[in-house]
């Protein structure tokens, strides 16, 4: 917290480039239709992203969430100087943490001179917070010291937030954005008591997307992709049965459910519901909810492996009326 109010903040900033570093930079651009941001060390392509504002990021079904915060390379031995020593002359830290870090940094306990002698041999790693966890507890669980890391080394085993292919792909899972969901219906908005609604989705909407995480400096890259695969059906009230019984209507031939033809009215569809009751004078709010499967490859890793599910959805207004019938 010290360093992240007391040095200055450049978006400019990569290791080995001019200036002191800052707790979060981003900074974005688009050249040739692929669109790219940076955070921090991590650069973030998504060309192949969901797109639009109809789009939104996906939840896992789980509790599981991507980290609030993450370790990655921050400063250059000239640039850890530059950072710690106003800190350290403006004496507003108190003289025994000062003469601890300096100790540390400078004096050789463990590394002497910022390890200036080891210039070009690698970089010192902080941590950084993930854009939009700014206000997230978990965004203080990174409280270890700044430590060095080799061109040539791993980063230490016992730092879980440390970045890997492995954090890249969860970073990229965070900035993954898909379709809202919205089922085509027939008939379409209004229906009647006890006729079957059917409901789907179109495939060429509902397509794979995926976003590429890596660090530059480190040569080490992850992308993780979502898949859709089922849509759950809720029909926004009891009195209501859904096709199939569960809900859950599962991806076939690039598309989930079937579009309604012409005499089919009195078949069972494949994917929708029966509503049972009018909605009287207002409607019913249906909630259709897409999962995606996620999954990820990177550096070093030679098959896909898999993240939470996730899931995204949207409501659209079903008005229900009852069947009229005509005394003669």
């Amino acid at each position: 917290m010290v360093l992240a109010s007391a040095a200055a903040a450049r978006a400019d900033f990569v290791p080995g480039g001019e200036g002191t570093g800052s707790e979060t930079q981003v900074s974005g651009g688009q050249h040739q239709e692929v669109i790219s941001a940076t955070a921090g060390a991590v650069v973030f392509d998504r060309s192949r992203n969901g797109s639009g504002n109809s789009t939104g990021p996906v939840a896992a079904a789980t509790h599981w969430r991507p980290p609030a915060c993450y370790y990655a390379p921050k400063y250059t031995p000239e640039q850890l100087e530059r950072t710690l020593e106003p800190i350290w002359a403006a004496e507003s830290t108190g003289y025994q943490w000062d003469a601890e870090q300096r100790a540390k940094y400078v004096e050789g306990h463990p590394y002497k001179d910022f390890n200036k002698d080891k210039a070009g041999e690698g970089y010192w790693w902080d941590s950084y917070v993930t854009p939009g966890r700014e206000g997230d507890p978990g965004a203080l669980d990174c409280t270890e010291d700044i430590f060095w890391v080799g061109t040539d080394d791993d980063p230490p085993a016992d730092v879980p937030q440390a970045i890997t292919p492995e954090v890249l792909a969860q970073l990229a899972y965070a900035e993954i954005r898909v379709p809202a969901t919205e089922v085509d219906l027939a008939p379409e908005n209004t229906t009647k008591v006890n006729l079957p609604t059917w409901a789907w989705l179109d495939g060429a909407t509902f397509k794979p997307v995926s976003v590429t995480a890596s660090v530059p400096l480190l040569g080490i890259q992850a992308t993780t992709t979502a898949e859709p695969v089922s849509v759950r059906i809720d029909p926004g009230t009891a009195d209501a049965e859904t096709y199939p019984a569960s809900g859950v209507c599962e991806l076939r031939d690039g598309g989930i459910g079937e579009p309604y033809a012409k005499g089919r009215a009195d078949e069972t569809p494949p994917c929708g519901a029966k509503y049972l009751r009018s909605s009287g004078d207002g409607s019913y709010r249906l909630r259709a909810t897409v999962t995606w499967k996620v999954h990820w490859t990177g550096t070093g890793v030679d098959e896909e492996r898999s993240l939470p599910d996730g899931v995204f959805g949207g409501e659209q207004d079903v008005v229900v009326q009852e069947i009229q019938a005509v005394n003669r």
